[in-house]
């Protein structure tokens, strides 16, 4: 019974019972809702949501010389989360790009432990969705970022691995860490041809993210623990992540040094070369740990370089 009680959804926002998730659990991806943006669509205001058939796709008008961007949310997240709106508006400012949402909140508004199982599924139905694009010559898999924050850096890690690693770049925002030690498919650098990881809730008893490096690139912003202007507020420090993320792509501005070690850079004593973090670029090549120092409010540079 109490089982029940924590997989049931309130009706309004059409969710799964018990019996619903159990059922569903290896076919979680199939709720995937994706809704694109770009340019043409009122300067990207308006989202055009589209499955995977050919006659969807090619509604959208997709422009297959451009970058295309897909945005996961993590858990208790939502197509209208404040990630989606600031990372895509970001994007479009700077450049003219496929901006695809990703919205898997029948999953991810169920309980955490849920919303786990749910990953592997939701991934995997991502990169079919990606293979789509791919096949009606909307994008090419050398054409694609996944941006995934919290649970949705796992949730892009399980595309890109579907895809055998051939997707150009994947930014993990702050992975989650709870239930995805060392041992687990969790994101990793193998899962796509750049993967560059910020790390912002690294510290304290209870951390959101994971402390490790996991990509070809991670950036500790102020050692990857505390955010300035996040006083005692955890979810602020979680959230910092996809925050600098898109004031990197409209500012530009966010270089960490590279460290030779995570001590050195616990220690704020790195002093290699420059780097810069986040942007929407695909041809990023530097590799390492990297720290840098913010400001606690937008755009949150503390000294340019």
């Amino acid at each position: 019974m109490l089982l029940k009680l924590l997989l049931v959804f309130c009706a309004f926002v059409g969710c799964l019972s018990a019996e619903d998730f159990e059922e569903n659990l290896g076919g979680s991806g199939s709720f995937n809702e994706y809704i694109a943006y770009t340019r043409a669509s009122e300067n990207g205001r308006v989202g055009v949501p589209f499955n995977t058939t050919t006659e969807s796709i090619e509604a959208v008008n997709f422009n297959n010389t451009l970058t295309t961007t897909f945005i996961v949310h993590g858990h208790q997240g939502t197509a209208t989360t404040s990630l989606n709106p600031t990372v895509k508006d970001a994007i479009l400012t700077d450049e003219d790009a496929n901006v695809i949402i990703v919205d898997w909140s029948q999953y991810s508004l169920q309980s955490y432990e849920n919303a786990v199982k749910a990953v592997p599924s939701v991934g995997t139905y991502l990169a079919e969705m990606i293979q789509a694009l791919v096949t009606a010559n909307a994008t090419t898999l050398e054409q694609v970022h996944l941006v995934g924050f919290d649970l949705g850096a796992h949730v892009v890690g399980y595309a890109g691995r579907t895809l055998n690693g051939q997707v150009a770049r994947i930014t993990g925002l702050d992975p989650v860490r709870r239930s995805w030690g060392e041992n687990t498919p969790r994101l990793n650098i193998n899962d796509a041809k750049y993967v560059e990881v910020i790390h912002t809730d690294t510290g304290g008893v209870f951390p959101n993210g994971i402390g490790s490096p996991l990509g070809h690139a991670d950036f500790y912003p102020n050692g990857g623990g505390s955010q300035p202007g996040c006083l005692l507020h955890r979810p602020c420090c979680h959230n910092r992540a996809w925050e600098y993320f898109a004031a990197s792509i409209t500012h530009g501005h966010l270089q960490g040094n590279q460290c030779s070690s995570l001590l050195q850079m616990n220690l704020n004593r790195c002093r290699g070369f420059l780097h810069p973090m986040g942007s929407n670029g695909l041809s990023k090549l530097g590799s390492g740990i990297y720290r840098l120092n913010t400001k606690g409010t937008y755009p949150y540079l503390l000294t340019w370089f």
